[in-house]
């Protein structure tokens, strides 16, 4: 009775025991897959956050790129007769601004799909060599395809201008960019200004342009209150760093975009 007692038991303890590894071996099973869909969620939102991204920056080349040929293209077309040099002038800006846009496009599909940038290439003259990422280091040259495509600009640069995280700059870089972008599709033909602010412990990016006053009707092309996809963009490129943009019509006329960007303390 003793030997079939203790023979019933061992029974029991080895059925258990099975059942104990099955739990396991089921428990593991179900968090490997649980680890393989947090491993691919996690992936997918890079890969999204990776696109909206590119996305911006795609904006960002093709709106401010093909703004300015436009205008350029329209100004050459209007004194192709009467003033051949000025019109060859406007011809020679618009070539340039598409080389450059081709660089930066080029950039862009190197991240995408490296190797196949340098695919197809053309004999535009423009090389194979990438430019620099564009930054407040690069303003001026920003600055002067505005101005020569019908849009005075006047640039401020106050406190001790320094080194910038790389993000911070080109954030700063695209933020006048797209604002002065707009003032030369949507303003009055007047002048904008660009204010740069080097503060302690932050950057202070600031650009007005002139335009009819709010009280009256919205100028064309900009309903009041709106906020276009560059804008929105640059919001969520701000705050990344933790900083905040506004961008609104400004009380005596024109829009304002102001932006503040956090920085770690020298």
């Amino acid at each position: 009775m003793a030997l079939a007692g203790a023979c019933a038991v061992a029974a029991a303890l080895g059925v258990a025991l099975l059942r104990a590894r099955r739990r396991h071996a089921q428990a593991l099973g179900e968090r490997g897959w649980l680890l393989e869909r947090e491993r691919e969620l996690a992936s997918r939102t890079a890969v999204d956050a990776e696109r909206a991204r590119i996305a911006r920056e795609l904006h960002d080349i093709v709106s401010h790129t093909v703004s300015v040929m436009v205008v350029q293209a329209s100004a050459a077309q209007e004194v192709l007769t009467t003033m051949p040099g000025e019109a060859a002038t406007a011809l020679r800006a618009v070539q340039d601004a598409g080389r450059a846009a081709l660089t930066e496009l080029r950039h862009l599909l190197g991240l995408l799909a490296p190797g196949a940038a340098g695919e197809g290439e053309d004999d535009t003259g423009g090389g194979d060599a990438l430019e620099p990422q564009p930054s407040l280091r690069r303003l001026s040259a920003l600055v002067d395809r505005i101005a020569f495509a019908g849009l005075p600009v006047e640039v401020r640069v106050s406190g001790e201008p320094r080194p910038l995280p790389a993000g911070v700059d080109l954030t700063a870089y695209r933020i006048v960019q797209e604002a002065l972008t707009n003032a030369l599709k949507h303003g009055d033909g007047g002048k904008a200004e660009v204010t740069v602010r080097y503060a302690e412990r932050s950057l202070r990016v600031e650009v007005l342009n002139t335009g009819p006053s709010v009280l009256k009707s919205d100028p064309p092309g900009r309903p009041a209150g709106a906020a276009g996809r560059g804008l929105t963009g640059l919001r969520a490129r701000v705050a990344v760093y933790g900083g905040d943009l506004d961008a609104r019509r400004r009380l005596g006329g024109g829009y304002r975009v102001r932006a503040r960007i956090p920085l770690d303390p020298a």
